[in-house]
């Protein structure tokens, strides 16, 4: 430390200065305002950067599927000709529909994918796998056809009783008023003679 007076008052405002930089900085970080700014910068810039990754991908991965069907699938050339015209013309048009829209990018890709997977023929590991699926949901299907029959079977069952039960209900009804009727036509026949014989005496 010197006693110079001047030098002390250099010091005096270079420390002031320092510290009057150090305060606003601090204010500028405490602001709410600027932190806000600064945290939708840097999501901004985040999601930028994953748009970007996702449509770099988009791309390569359309022009890399193509390349592969070629390589690994040399039986179905014969099917993919047709469609090979319709796919070297694919990755610029694509990129120009998908731009600034990833579920776009996604559905191509998906797309495209099921279509060469239903040009190559299946591999053995996929066949095995296939039946692996099959064994293991034949019980569950039976079960749940014959848990759909028994169920079937109990409302026929109640159904046809029914049906029993109102033609039997129906069929005592018709013979209760066959038998009323026929006893009133009894009943006028015999009136009738009766008035028959009384007018001939």
């Amino acid at each position: 430390m010197t006693s110079n007076p001047d030098e002390i008052r250099e010091q005096i405002e270079e420390t002031r200065a320092s510290l009057s930089e150090d305060v606003n900085t601090l204010a500028d970080t405490v602001n709410p305002a600027h932190a806000a700014k600064r945290k939708a910068a840097s999501a901004r810039s985040a999601v930028l950067e994953v748009k970007d990754k996702v449509m770099g991908t988009a791309s390569q991965s359309v022009s890399g599927t193509t390349s592969a069907a070629g390589e690994k699938a040399p039986a179905v050339q014969e099917k993919m000709s047709a469609v090979q015209e319709t796919l070297s013309a694919a990755p610029g048009q694509l990129r120009r529909q998908a731009t600034g829209n990833p579920l776009a990018v996604g559905l191509i890709a998906l797309g495209v994918g099921w279509l060469v997977g239903s040009l190559l023929p299946a591999t053995s590991a996929e066949e095995h796998a296939a039946v692996k699926v099959k064994e293991a949901a034949a019980p569950a299907v039976t079960g749940a056809a014959k848990d759909a029959a028994a169920s079937l079977q109990d409302s026929a069952q109640q159904a046809a009783e029914s049906v029993k039960t109102a033609a039997a209900g129906a069929a005592a009804t018709v013979k209760d008023e066959t038998a009323s009727s026929a006893h009133d036509v009894r009943d006028q026949a015999q009136a009738a003679r009766d008035t028959v014989t009384d007018s001939r005496r």
